[in-house]
């Protein structure tokens, strides 16, 4: 399915199916099982995907170790060659795979043609790069020894994706698995299981060997039965802390190496001496970029007190300005949220904080516009005067709402930024370039940015700490996690027993 605007179906008509991609080609699931993947702006089916079974992620698995003897045997800059053919057919269809995007999620166009499909296609540019540097080391071992340890790939890696970002992170974690000759079985997301399709589609037709980018389509059952699979050495999880929790205990059984990237309730501290409109600018973007569905979003908003109500005061007319709408409409900036489910979670946490102390700033509504209400919108919502014991400020809610929280010392925004069960994120305003570098350091997070907010450039790690996660994503560090070492010593002498 490759739309340019909306496809919806009439109750009662036949929905096309999308079957699972296998060992390089669309494969029907034996499971017999389907489900209906909606648009979250109507709630209007899209079609049906076949869901894969505990013997079609066998199937899946057996495909993926056939094409590891082939792809981990080609050398690493042809691997590289491969990769780079995909980045270039990813960029040419950028339009029709947004769009294909937008659909599925319910997020602006004006989002996933800027940066869905083009920054899971820089990530994959950087690792195609990066695919003939890999190797090992070389120790002279005086008087007639030596040795090399070797750093070869893991094998099969099984990679589940979130609902969020779906093809940026199934680029995320396919890129640097593939660049190191390692093959991967992708789960996308239930809510959002199409563009995942098409870059398997794309991986084939830049040359990738058949069975070293497959997908299988489901719900948590497909999810822990790849987890749980024996060929499989590594799992990279994108989700909940409770899914990951639950992937972690599964992947013990079996000793696979794990990846997880969880949620976060990150803190952005604005000081007195910040640009205020620069610092504005990124709190908007911080909560309600992607409706607000965006893991590492700095929902906690210090600000400190002399310039604390000028910084509320300048929120409310910026955020009634903001265009929520139909995604498909290029002027809008707010799209729909994931479900119905999901829209009622946050929702639910609008009413708790109107019900708190917390003052409510503007919005938090489901819009008067009867074009949107058969999806799944907000307006995006500011409470100031929160405090930092409030369950809204406390817990992820993955939804625009922002948090407005004074504070009067360093040392005080400090220990209360860092008193959270999560650590993915942060941000500092100010123009002191000490005060600056001293918050970020003093940080519990993995990426702290400085005047800045959600970059995340291909050559920077990206991960966190506390529940928000184990390992990184993108980086050099990341080869680490997706190769192993091994150790040859070489004895040029004659071996002397002790016997």
């Amino acid at each position: 399915m490759t739309p340019s605007s909306p496809v919806h179906y009439a109750t009662g008509t036949t929905l096309p199916v999308q079957p699972l991609f296998l060992h390089g080609e669309p494969a029907e699931a034996g499971s017999g099982e389907t489900f209906v993947t909606l648009d979250p702006a109507t709630n209007d089916p899209i079609c049906r995907v076949q869901h894969a079974g505990p013997a079609d992620v066998d199937r899946a698995v057996a495909s993926a170790r056939e094409a590891f003897a082939v792809w981990s045997a080609l050398p690493a800059v042809e691997r590289g060659r491969v990769l780079l053919r995909a980045v270039a057919i990813l960029r040419a269809r950028n339009d029709e795979l947004a769009a294909l995007e937008t659909l599925d999620t319910g997020k602006p166009i004006a989002e996933t043609a800027a940066v869905d499909v083009a920054t899971g296609a820089d990530v994959l540019e950087f690792y195609a790069g990066l695919a003939a540097t890999l190797h090992g080391d070389h120790f002279d071992l005086p008087p007639q020894a030596f040795a090399i340890v070797r750093r070869e790939p893991l094998g099969v890696v099984g990679a589940i994706g979130a609902w969020n970002y779906p093809i940026q992170i199934a680029l995320w974690k396919s890129a640097p698995a593939l660049a190191c000759g390692n093959t991967v079985v992708f789960k996308p997301a239930e809510l959002t299981p199409l563009t995942a399709l098409k870059l398997a589609e794309i991986y084939a037709e830049a040359g990738l060997p058949p069975g070293a980018f497959n997908v299988v389509q489901g719900d948590a059952r497909t999810g822990r039965a790849l987890v749980a699979h024996p060929g499989v050495a590594k799992v990279t999880l994108t989700g909940e802390v409770g899914t990951g929790k639950a992937v972690m205990a599964d992947a013990a059984r079996t000793l696979k190496h794990v990846t997880v990237e969880l949620g976060g309730k990150s803190p952005l501290i604005v000081f007195a001496d910040a640009d205020r409109d620069a610092a504005v600018s990124a709190a908007l973007a911080a909560n309600f970029y992607s409706a607000g569905e965006v893991c590492s979003n700095g929902t906690r908003v210090f600000v400190e007190r002399p310039v604390y109500d000028d910084f509320v005061a300048a929120l409310a007319p910026r955020v009634r300005a903001m265009r929520v709408g139909l995604p498909f409409d290029p002027a809008t900036q707010v799209g729909a949220l994931i479900s119905r489910e999901h829209l009622a979670k946050v929702r639910g946490y609008v009413e708790a904080a109107r019900a708190s102390n917390a003052t409510h700033v503007v919005g938090g509504d489901v819009p008067d516009d009867p074009d949107l209400a058969r999806g799944n919108f907000l307006t995006p919502a500011v409470f100031a005067d929160c405090t930092d014991d409030m369950g809204f400020v406390r817990e992820e809610i993955f939804g625009p709402v922002m948090a407005v929280l004074p504070f009067t010392t360093e040392t005080e925004v400090l220990a209360r930024a860092n008193a959270t069960e999560f650590g993915l994120s942060g941000a500092v305003f100010t123009r002191d370039f000490a005060r600056a570098h001293r918050v970020a350091n003093a940080l519990q997070a993995g990426t702290v940015w400085i005047n800045d907010y959600n970059v995340t450039p291909a050559q920077l790690p990206f991960g966190g700490i506390k529940q928000s996660g184990l390992g990184r994503e993108n980086g050099l560090q990341t080869v680490e996690a997706f190769t192993q070492l091994k150790t040859i010593y070489a004895n040029l002498g004659r071996f002397e027993g002790p016997y």
